[in-house]
């Protein structure tokens, strides 16, 4: 393939993206859980496929062939006279299982189930460099994403006394997507900084509606209600990375890698809307515009990686302070349960390993096989009660050709997240998420020399 047929390609798979990405801000694809109900929603897992592949290590990994989007210190890695384009596509098979239960007796009346399969793309990348020992990436991920609907039927004695039975449902969807552009730079052998800037944008839009039936009464008048939110996010934050080689030869390299978010309040515009009879063609009885004070957390995180010819291991660990500025932010939702944000831990490890890159005959032998694990907390709480998330991952790199960096990924994660516990003295069951993830990424012009003036026509 030559060069003019590379950037084309290029070319077409961001604009392709790019028009992906903002058709996915306005869909519920990405996300299918109660608990996206509340916050920000369902937080994205961050990373190149390979990263992912690996559990989600990265914070020290040095590549002249995938993209570093955990660290901006890893910019500074590009080649000279290359770049680094990376994209990735992501499924998810998801199965909310919750416990039902009486809410006088506390005692268990069945279970319910719920699935779906959301596709979308993960991310896109590009790193190029700048000058010796200085790179830059620029990167177009989701950072969040919100999916849910769901009904309750409110049954209770005065209820039945006043009116009759009362059903609400509830439905959720939007993105949150991050931009992010940084540069990093070697300042000597070993040791590299990077500084990069993160935009946050998407839409979030939430509706909620109120049906009375079976009205026993018969009298009085009851209107059903409709009520409508949309959540818009424009806004940045940003980040410091670098690491440290503190082995780095010929045969084999000794990373450490550490990062700082500084945080920052996202200030969406919130419209509200509260309508009667369902109807939203007659004027609103409620309207108003406000700005919301949720913030994203300062994070710190530190890594430390591994690698030589045949094998690479990784581990990480991300602290990040939702609590903070967000602690006097709180729902209050079903027999009184208070949906509060919480601090977070998650730990990360990973392997991977390539049996004989330089094997001609043998094809296998060049694949590298990744394994890994996930272990944290989510980053709110119901009804007092924490969350823990965990995963294993499993993927491989394909390599497009024969001592060539440009490879095809496939990614495959399970993970789960909640319990079946009881909450508000045993009227609600929380909800038990296990999902499965499928991927397949594209890591390409690795290996290519982009920027030579050649010598003779």
């Amino acid at each position: 393939m030559n060069r003019l047929a590379k950037i084309l390609v290029l070319i077409g798979v961001l604009s392709i993206a790019s028009a992906w990405s903002a058709t996915a801000q306005t869909s519920a694809v990405n996300a299918f859980s109660p608990y996206s109900m509340y916050g920000v929603g369902e937080l994205s897992t961050q990373g190149a496929l390979p990263m992912r592949s690996m559990g989600g290590v990265g914070l020290a990994w040095r590549s002249t062939s995938m993209a570093s989007l955990l660290n901006p210190a890893g910019y500074s890695a590009t080649l000279r006279k290359s770049a680094i384009f990376n994209f990735g596509v992501e499924g998810m098979h998801i199965v909310n299982s919750q416990n039902r239960y009486d809410a006088q007796s506390g005692d268990k009346t069945g279970m319910v189930k719920s699935s779906k399969t959301p596709v979308n793309f993960h991310e896109i990348s590009l790193q190029i460099p700048l000058a010796k020992g200085v790179g830059m990436g620029l990167s177009l991920t989701p950072y969040s994403s919100v999916g849910y609907n769901m009904t309750t039927i409110e049954q209770g004695e005065e209820a039945w006394a006043e009116a009759g039975q009362l059903k609400y449902n509830y439905q959720g969807e939007g993105d949150i997507t991050e931009v992010k552009l940084g540069v990093g730079w070697e300042i000597f052998k070993g040791f590299s900084l990077g500084v990069a800037g993160m935009y946050y944008w998407g839409d979030i839009d939430r509706r909620y509606t109120t049906v009375l039936s079976n009205n026993i009464v018969g009298s009085g008048v009851f209107s059903s209600t409709k009520g409508y939110q949309n959540f818009s996010v424009s806004n940045f934050k940003f980040q410091a990375g670098l690491q440290y080689s503190v082995i780095d030869n010929d045969k084999r390299s000794l990373t450490l890698g550490a990062t700082y978010d500084l945080g920052g309040s996202l200030k969406p515009k919130v419209t509200e809307y509260v309508y009667v009879n369902g109807s939203s063609v007659q004027p609103p009885v409620f309207d108003r515009t406000r700005r919301d004070e949720i913030r994203l957390p300062m994070q710190i995180a530190g890594g430390i990686f591994y690698q030589d010819v045949k094998w690479s291991a990784g581990f990480d660990y991300v602290y990040q302070n939702w609590k903070g500025e967000n602690a006097k932010i709180a729902d209050i939702i079903e027999q009184g349960v208070e949906v509060a944000y919480a601090n977070t831990s998650t730990y990360k490890v990973g392997l991977e390993y390539t049996p004989n890159r330089f094997d001609v005959r043998r094809y296998y032998n060049r694949i590298s096989y990744r394994v890994g694990a996930r272990y944290g907390g989510y980053y709110q709480t119901f009804g007092g009660e924490h969350l823990n998330q965990y995963a294993v991952t499993v993927g491989f790199g394909l390599p497009l050709r024969f001592l060539g960096a440009s490879s095809v990924d496939l990614g495959f994660e399970y993970g789960a997240r909640g319990s079946h516990k009881q909450i508000a003295g045993g009227a609600i069951g929380l909800v038990k998420q296990d999902y499965f993830k499928f991927a397949i990424g594209l890591s390409m012009f690795g290996e290519d020399y982009w920027f030579v003036r050649p010598k003779y026509d």
